[in-house]
């Protein structure tokens, strides 16, 4: 088993592609965190304040539903977390997948898709989701990524 692991969320396939990506330069295993419901392009219309990413992202303390809690986490030193920015953050399904697993003494680096929003104070509204964790804001990683650049980025995180 890969020492480093790459899991994300993505909710239109945005980031799936940048977490494979990722997953092969940092010779590290990949997982893709989903949702027990899985979204549909109603649920992600932000402009509906009733749609269910609207709801959830109102509530802080909402925490949808994994699929399933099977993330290989035993035995990685680091997990690369990535996910699509939403109202200046990570989705709430990110702190989901934090409280399930046991982060201990790993570190934890963030990595985003975002059509035009920074980090803002993601690590710092993640870290209560998993203590006892090193959580670092990665990057955002956008647009054409060369294979040497991913390469680059996952070698600052042995």
């Amino acid at each position: 088993m890969s020492k480093r692991l790459v899991a994300y969320f993505s909710a239109s396939g945005t980031t799936a592609k940048i977490a494979r990506r990722l997953a092969m330069a940092a010779d590290a295993t990949l997982y893709e965190i989903k949702p027990a419901v899985p979204y549909n392009s109603d649920d992600l219309n932000w402009t509906n304040k009733q749609s269910r990413s609207s709801v959830e992202m109102s509530n802080k303390s909402f925490r949808p539903t994994l699929a399933d809690k099977d993330a290989p986490v035993d035995g990685c030193k680091t997990v690369f977390v990535g996910f699509p920015i939403w109202w200046y953050v990570a989705p709430t399904i990110i702190n989901s997948f934090l409280e399930a697993h046991d982060f201990s003494g790993k570190t934890v680096v963030l990595f985003a898709t975002s059509g035009g929003s920074a980090f803002g104070k993601t690590a710092i509204g993640l870290q209560p989701s998993a203590p006892r964790t090193r959580i670092v804001e990665g990057a955002v990683l956008n647009g054409r990524i060369s294979d040497k650049k991913l390469q680059e980025f996952a070698n600052m995180y042995p």
